[in-house]
């Protein structure tokens, strides 16, 4: 299995806001004082200029607009709703805030298989949604592919049953724990694992600090370790700035590239990218507005393709 695609799929705002829906649990979301005419043009700069940076290194990205009709103000985290797998599988996912099931749509699919991509499978997880049931997508799991492991931090959008029911389907092995950050001096559960870890080819950039449970934390590692990722360590304060959420990505000549926002990259260490460089090139881009009101930064814009193509 690969760990890394060429292709992926982005979603364009149309309505974006901060999603007063999903501010519950996601304390990484903060207002910004402009209209929401204003918040959606400066999005679709950070988006259009985030696009234009992953195609100039070679990236594949499948642009698709959000449409008017729904008020879906997250829709530029497409993720979190779905997933596509080497086999030809689709993972369709329960939301937890009620305006991003309506980012879910059939169009996005077809587009996809309309550019050779063959879609042999939809797993649906969305019934769950009526018991109050939710895993978002590789925003609650993080996916090391090669070796068949999922990690999943567990919090109100990631529901351990349903992680395991995932892992059984998907074959994956699972790796189940618990990952806090401090609000207002409490220790409170991370709202999706993928911004406290991200999983590359031969490496890991984790909060392990976030991982309380003394066991859980030797755990996580142990895992880690046992499939010769080496582990780049972020502190909270790296965290709360997105150095978790990156995602590694294949451009020109298969060269591999680590994706992140250029609020992660400012918080890096000279020593953190040098580790980072031995083992790929980074790219980064501004998404300060996306960012503040989104509570996501560039691991949750982007949703990896590894579906087969059609031999022509």
């Amino acid at each position: 299995m690969l760990q890394t695609t060429n292709t992926i799929l982005m979603v364009r705002p149309v309505n974006f806001r901060m999603n007063e829906q999903t501010a519950v649990n996601n304390y990484f979301q903060q207002e910004i004082d402009l209209k929401n005419k204003n918040l959606n043009t400066l999005a679709q700069q950070e988006f259009d200029t985030f696009v234009e940076k992953l195609r100039s290194i070679g990236v594949c990205v499948i642009v698709v607009s959000d449409t008017e009709k729904t008020d879906t103000p997250d829709s530029i985290f497409p993720n979190n709703w779905v997933s596509f797998h080497e086999n030809g599988n689709v993972g369709l996912y329960p939301m937890f805030a009620k305006n991003r099931r309506l980012e879910r749509r059939e169009d996005i699919l077809e587009t996809i298989e309309k550019e050779g991509f063959i879609i042999n499978n939809i797993v649906d997880y969305t019934s769950a949604e009526e018991e109050a049931i939710f895993l978002e997508g590789t925003g609650s799991i993080v996916l090391d592919r090669q070796n068949a492991k999922a990690y999943c931090a567990l919090s109100e959008r990631a529901n351990e049953d349903l992680f395991i029911e995932f892992c059984e389907d998907f074959e994956y092995t699972p790796v189940i724990f618990t990952a806090y950050q401090t609000v207002a001096n409490q220790r409170k559960a991370i709202y999706h694992t993928n911004v406290m870890m991200c999983i590359a080819e031969t490496f890991a950039v984790i909060c392990l600090s976030c991982i309380d449970d003394k066991k859980e934390r030797k755990n996580v590692i142990a895992h880690l370790k046992q499939d010769q990722k080496e582990i780049i360590d972020i502190t909270e304060a790296q965290m709360k700035n997105f150095a978790g959420n990156m995602l590694q990505v294949r451009g020109y000549n298969d060269t591999r590239f680590l994706i992140m926002s250029q609020a992660a990259h400012n918080v890096l260490t000279n020593t953190q990218i040098k580790t980072l460089e031995k083992h790929t090139k980074l790219l980064s881009s501004s998404l300060q507005t996306i960012e503040t009101c989104g509570g996501g930064s560039a691991r949750c814009m982007m949703a990896e393709i590894f579906l087969p193509k059609t031999q022509f």
